[in-house]
């Protein structure tokens, strides 16, 4: 069952500046959902997933820009009991086995920021990837060839999970360079019209020094 988000979400495509990458990895074995989106200010988002007894499940997400790069995170089974529950993490990963049948629940919480929205990623992978050679109905051992494979895939596999977190590194650098630039330049802005009132305000003072009027006394003569 592909991964659907909370009821309560109305407007996804408005709300939700998301590119929604859905990544089904060697066929039906594993399920790999890996969404970008924005949480607004005072708002939660929750998403759900069908997931099968006894499957191995991982969680990983990381803030890329807004605020102090926090969010709330909480886990939970169809039964409702909490499985994982952080406040204001930065990134974190979570892996569990799921202890029965049922839809499993996760949300992210920025209800604490009363004007900051924030851009998450989360990477939300189901199941583990099947051998590239089963070993069922196998008598002899891996050739030179299919060892050579699986290495080769296994690398692949390491260079793209390197590839998305240098990804996330390079947005999350680029939004605190954007945001320090935007300082710098209201800064500067404010020095410039300071150094102007204080020129301004220097002229008007030295003209004030020579511009003084002389006062005459006159006799009156008896």
């Amino acid at each position: 069952m592909p991964l659907r988000g909370s009821p309560g979400a109305a407007g996804w495509g408005r709300r939700l500046a998301a590119h929604l990458l859905l990544l089904p990895l060697l066929g039906c074995a594993v399920r790999a959902s890996e969404i970008t989106f924005e949480l607004p200010d005072n708002a939660k988002q929750c998403f759900y997933e069908e997931i099968a007894q006894g499957t191995k499940c991982t969680l990983e997400f990381q803030v890329i820009t807004g605020g102090h790069y926090d969010v709330d995170c909480r886990l939970e089974d169809p039964d409702g009991i909490v499985l994982y529950k952080e406040m204001k993490k930065q990134y974190d990963s979570f892996t569990f086995t799921a202890s029965r049948n049922g839809t499993y629940k996760f949300c992210f919480s920025n209800e604490f920021s009363t004007f900051t929205h924030k851009t998450v990623y989360f990477d939300f992978q189901v199941g583990e990837d099947p051998p590239l050679f089963p070993s069922e109905n196998r008598v002899t051992a891996l050739t030179q060839m299919e060892s050579a494979c699986v290495s080769i895939h296994e690398a692949l596999k390491s260079v793209i999970d390197y590839q998305t977190h240098f990804r996330l590194r390079e947005a999350q650098g680029r939004s605190r360079a954007e945001d320090l630039n935007t300082r710098v330049a209201y800064w500067s802005i404010g020095e410039a019209i300071i150094l102007l009132v204080v020129s301004i305000g220097q002229v008007f003072l030295l003209k004030s020094f020579f511009s003084d009027k002389r006062t005459t006394t006159t006799r009156v003569g008896s």
